[in-house]
């Protein structure tokens, strides 16, 4: 089971690198909802639009994730992990980093995405390089 949720939460990053929206689609329950790091709550729909262009290369040219813990209870799982990103805006860089919380539920034989909550992470509280699951630099995952 957490080999599959692992691969699920690669392939979730991945469509956000490729702005995949049908795969992302497929992995995402019909009642998914996110809540963005100010609180806001976002439905499925504008969500997978917004996926589309969400993002762009030259406005991350760092992105990886880290830190990754799976924990199943029965037909409900909790992924966390932290993403790291350099943004430019402006043609200024700043390096920050999210924690995400998705919760999967099991049903009819596949693990859906049902909530992915986004929170800011303070720079004391970063997780080292030497937890990162996978890194991508300008689009192009890294060996």
């Amino acid at each position: 089971m957490t080999a599959e949720l692992r691969a699920l939460n690669a392939r979730f990053i991945h469509n956000f690198i490729t702005n995949d929206v049908p795969s992302h689609d497929a992995i995402l329950h019909k009642d998914f909802i996110c809540i963005t790091p100010a609180g806001g709550r976002v439905g499925r729909m504008d969500y997978l639009k917004a996926w589309a262009t969400g993002f762009d290369a030259e406005r991350i040219p760092y992105f990886d994730y880290r830190d990754e813990l799976i924990h199943v209870f029965g037909a409900t799982a909790l992924l966390r992990s932290t993403n790291k990103s350099i943004r430019v805006k402006n043609g200024v860089e700043s390096t920050g980093m999210t924690m995400y919380t998705d919760a999967y539920v099991h049903q009819d034989g596949a693990w859906k995405c049902i909530q992915a909550q986004i929170t800011p992470v303070a720079p004391a509280n970063y997780p080292p390089d030497e937890t990162i699951v996978k890194k991508y630099v300008r689009g192009k995952l890294q060996p």
